[in-house]
């Protein structure tokens, strides 16, 4: 380890806000230390302010279609926050989604490195798996949300160079940043959650560590945003091994009462691995943006999630249905709903609808109204199969960071999704495949490293 790396880590899980002991399950002691133990080692990856909470990106979110702006509310927004908003080029620094999932993978690197000089022994081989797993669990977590914001989608046709991420795989300042392949970026991610599966328990200790059952889970996701569906759902098999609960919108108690101040708790029943996007720009923030009517009028009148996700202001739905117990902080972690829709999505792909139909309905049945007869989802052809999947996964993953690279995949795939902005009566549009579904790099980022802008 290099000598002039000297980290002073302060233990206190999540500190940004007192709230957060009520949903801990696991603390670690707070003190300061400087890492030598296997003990510091993962106190570095328990540092829930640059591993978890509100440091993942939010700019995708942003500059998605699921939700508007009413012109006071635009015209209030800062410069950036409008070009954003408008798929216009913006001048970004220090203070946003790049720097927060890097100081994420510095983490990731740091506890790696300082791991080599810890032999693994009988004694301690529980918490050395569990160290290593986590590590490399994170920094997967953290490229796979960089290289959907800031590169193309993966085409195997082009993913070969296409431009990726800086695949930072070490805690060297001194070393320069070049950008990778969107190859070798889903290349090293897939390779990082393979290790990781074979080293992490089943359940982790909290729900903010990473587990066997979420790196299962974010391979499904990988696989699935790659468009590679057998093997998603090979992954996505095994997660659901592991963690397969939902929950009953009727009558669970992680379900608040369906009132304007209505939240969906944290770390509830169908959690797998919990993170949150940051708050850096976020137009699609509760009180700025309104939800796209087309898509609110979407869902059935005895579909609860209208009542869990929705609040309505003066005829416009304000969303609310964050897995994080607060309206403002959005999640961005993984949870078992949409490991039963990437499975749908697989197996509508893959021409096997009956399967498919059935983790819809199963999901569905669980956000129904009981005392209303269920109306279950059917599909007449894959296409149609297919659409409808994708359709439920829109309304059940409302605002999860994940929209934005499913623009992207579903446009890889042929089907032509422009979307739209009405600015003062003028509409904006973004048509498919276009070059700005790859963010901008922040400038300073581009000023200091000399790496090639989108």
């Amino acid at each position: 380890m290099k000598n002039y790396i000297i980290i002073i880590i302060l233990l206190t899980y999540f500190a940004f806000c007192s709230g957060c002991k009520k949903y801990l399950e696991y603390k670690s002691d707070a003190r300061l230390v400087t890492p030598r133990t296997l003990k510091d080692i993962q106190g570095i990856l328990d540092d829930g302010e640059k591993m978890n909470l509100r440091n993942t990106p939010s700019l995708g979110e942003s500059s998605a279609d699921d939700f508007f702006m009413l012109p006071a509310s635009l015209s209030a927004q800062p410069l950036t926050n409008q070009q954003v908003y408008q798929w216009a080029p913006f001048d970004i620094r220090y203070g946003n989604d790049w720097n927060l999932g890097y100081q994420a993978i510095y983490n990731a690197n740091l506890s790696l490195e300082l791991l080599e000089n810890i032999e693994r022994t009988t004694a301690n081989a529980q918490g050395w798996d569990n160290v290593k797993g986590s590590a490399l669990f994170f920094r997967s977590f953290h490229f796979l949300n960089l290289v959907t914001q800031y590169a193309k989608i993966f085409d195997e046709r082009t993913a070969g160079v296409d431009l990726g991420i800086v695949l930072r795989t070490f805690s060297d300042f001194n070393i320069p940043s070049t950008r990778s392949t969107v190859l070798d970026a889903y290349s090293r991610i897939i390779a990082d959650l393979t290790t990781s599966i074979t080293l992490l328990p089943n359940y982790p200790q909290s729900k903010v560590r990473p587990s066997k059952g979420a790196a299962h889970a974010l391979l499904a996701r990988t696989y699935l945003f790659m468009g590679n569906y057998t093997q998603a759902r090979n992954a996505v098999n095994e997660a659901l091994k592991i963690n397969s609960a939902l929950m009953d919108y009727n009558a669970d108690p992680s379900i608040g009462p369906f009132s304007a101040t209505s939240y969906v708790q944290r770390l509830n029943t169908e959690t797998i691995f919990y993170a949150e996007q940051g708050l850096e720009i976020v137009n699609h923030g509760t009180s700025r943006s309104r939800i796209d009517s087309v898509l609110v009028s979407s869902y059935a009148a005895a579909d609860l999630r209208k009542n869990v996700f929705f609040n309505m202001i003066s005829g416009y739905a304000q969303f609310r249905g964050n897995y994080t117990g607060n309206t403002n902080v959005f999640f961005s972690g993984i949870a078992t709903d949409e490991l039963y829709l990437i499975r749908a999505e697989c197996n509508a792909y893959l021409g096997e609808i009956a399967s498919a139909m059935t983790d819809v309905n199963d999901l569905l049945r669980k956000r129904w109204n009981k005392a209303i007869a269920f109306v279950p989802v059917s599909a007449a052809s894959q296409k149609e199969a297919l659409s409808k999947v994708r359709l439920e996964r829109r309304k059940e993953l409302l605002m999860r960071g994940l929209r934005w690279v499913d623009l992207k995949r579903y446009n890889r795939e042929g089907e032509n999704i422009t979307i739209f902005r009405n600015i003062g009566g003028k509409l904006i549009s973004l048509p498919p495949n276009d070059p700005r579904y790859a963010l901008p790099i922040p400038v300073d980022v581009i000023e200091q490293s000399g790496i090639p802008q989108n």
